[in-house]
């Protein structure tokens, strides 16, 4: 009996060893710029507990924008292997297909961050993302969640107070709907990558910036040398997706499946309002002028905010005839959006 106790602990023990050295390891590159506030929040909180939860078996490594591919390349990245997924902005991608500009940021359509996770989640969001993928790599990857983590505020140099304010500023936009919506009001976008906007607005490349939250712009120094910005949003929630290559998806399982799908869930929610009460504690800040120096927030009147929605409307319906899946995405979003009373 001893002999048989003490060769079953040997055959536990090689087990575990085992289960331990197997662990999948998930190689993820991120939207977000090294030093933002996001991605610190993500590896700092939420990255050792998805290892807690999987005993493991389980660990996800996620790596700042353009540090292991190019910003717009993940895609492929993640097909190939290369990265075992992301969690990128979806409008990089608009470039290959309209529907990711309109599935990457519905500009100046949604109230909240939440508004627009539910879309994802229980309004065909998700659904239509992983088609979109299937259309561009079949059985290369798949979608676990969507959504924005914050209503970004706008970066500026100069005060933007109206929609005809914005007439020949030179700012920055990642392609698709954004850029379309900002090129319908007189500006002048263009696409840059996050990582290098300190750069384009301390030279004067850019005169404003479609950039992150408040607490994200403050945290990288765009707020320092750009003392005008937006809050709340006026525009863009823009949409991340959490994507994993298919065969990695398959490996770990339907418990593994299960456990990083609510990690992903309740890694996003709970960042989401992290920002958002950082946003206020800085915002706060700013307008008692205890904290950044010399700045000046600017909040657009509801009048302005509905003229940049109507003529967002338009950049919708224009995006989506451009393709059979654009225009399902425009009409999932409208039907969605009617539900939760944002359009009549």
């Amino acid at each position: 009996m001893k002999r048989f106790l003490v060769g079953a602990i040997a055959v536990a023990a090689i087990s575990v060893a085992g289960a331990a050295h197997s662990a999948t390891v998930i190689k993820i590159q991120t939207a977000n710029a090294a030093g933002s506030f996001s991605l610190s929040y993500l590896n700092e909180h939420w990255v050792p507990k998805l290892e807690a939860m999987t005993y493991g078996n389980i660990k996800i490594d996620i790596r700042p924008s353009k540090s292991i591919v190019p910003h717009r390349e993940t895609p492929q990245a993640v097909a190939a292997g290369i990265l075992q997924g992301d969690l990128n902005a979806v409008a990089y991608f608009a470039g290959r297909d309209p529907v990711f500009g309109i599935m990457g940021d519905l500009i100046a359509g949604y109230d909240t961050p939440a508004q627009k996770q539910m879309f994802f989640r229980f309004g065909g969001g998700v659904e239509i993302l992983q088609k979109a993928w299937e259309k561009h790599y079949p059985g290369k990857m798949h979608v676990v969640g969507a959504g924005p983590f914050a209503k970004e505020a706008f970066v500026a140099s100069t005060p933007i107070r109206t929609v005809a304010d914005f007439k020949g500023v030179k700012l920055r936009s990642p392609e698709g709907m954004a850029a379309e919506v900002f090129r319908r009001i007189g500006a002048a976008p263009t696409s840059i990558p996050f990582p290098e906007l300190y750069t384009a607005l301390e030279k004067g490349v850019v005169d404003a910036a479609d950039a992150s939250s408040y607490t994200n712009n403050t945290a990288l120094g765009f707020n320092k040398i750009a003392k005008y910005p937006i809050y709340p949003g006026i525009h863009s929630m823009a949409v991340l997706q959490f994507v994993i290559n298919q065969a990695v998806w398959d490996k770990i399982g339907p418990n593994g499946q299960a456990a990083l799908e609510t990690w992903y869930y309740a890694a996003w929610t709970d960042m989401t309002r992290a920002t958002d009460i950082q946003d206020r504690k800085l915002v706060a800040a700013d307008r008692a002028g205890t904290g950044t120096p010399g700045i000046t927030i600017i909040d657009w009147s509801q009048e302005e905010r509905d003229k940049l929605r109507t003529i967002a409307q338009g950049a919708w319906a224009d995006i989506g005839k451009q393709g059979k899946l654009a225009q399902e995405a425009v009409d999932a979003h409208i039907k969605f959006m009617k539900m939760m009373g944002l359009l009549e």
